[in-house]
């Protein structure tokens, strides 16, 4: 279970280290829904620079509440990057392609994989709380169950 207070404190350790204090407004909202299966998600208003992350107060794949704030924020950095890419994938694919799905998609994988590689460089070097989540790993098929049920091509 999510502390509101400690979330408080360590959002407002990280917009001071991200230098997002003083050029947006951010607030925290703790869900404790259970169809919020996600372990955080943030709303971007780029206009009013206003953001609002949004922790599952149950908290169900991420044991270190730290990265997931962290993670949030990072998306917020880079969000007009994120959205420069995806006008340019909208504007040039059609999006009832085969090739708008593929681009797209590779476009928000990689964009994971970069916040969740920037979120462990940050952790480690300022981080309360270095510890790595393997919450959303320990739910993935290992690797021999994702052969389970194919037949042998033998």
């Amino acid at each position: 279970m999510i502390n509101k207070n400690e979330a408080i404190l360590i959002l407002d350790k990280w917009i001071g280290i991200l230098r997002i204090k003083n050029q947006w407004d951010v607030e925290l909202i703790l869900v404790n829904d259970d169809k919020f299966n996600k372990t955080g998600d943030i709303k971007i208003d780029i206009t009013d620079k206003k953001a609002l992350i949004y922790l599952n107060k149950q908290n169900p794949r991420n044991e270190n509440i730290e990265e997931v704030i962290v993670h949030e924020l990072l998306h917020l950095k880079l969000y007009p990057l994120d959205q420069l890419t995806e006008t340019l994938i909208t504007n040039h694919y059609d999006e009832n392609t085969p090739a708008f799905q593929m681009i797209y998609e590779q476009f928000m994988v990689s964009l994971e994989i970069t916040v969740e590689e920037l979120t462990k460089c940050f952790l480690g070097k300022m981080g309360e709380n270095t510890e790595l989540s393997f919450g959303r790993v320990k739910e993935m098929k290992s690797f021999n169950e994702l052969f389970d049920g194919l037949n042998d091509l033998t």
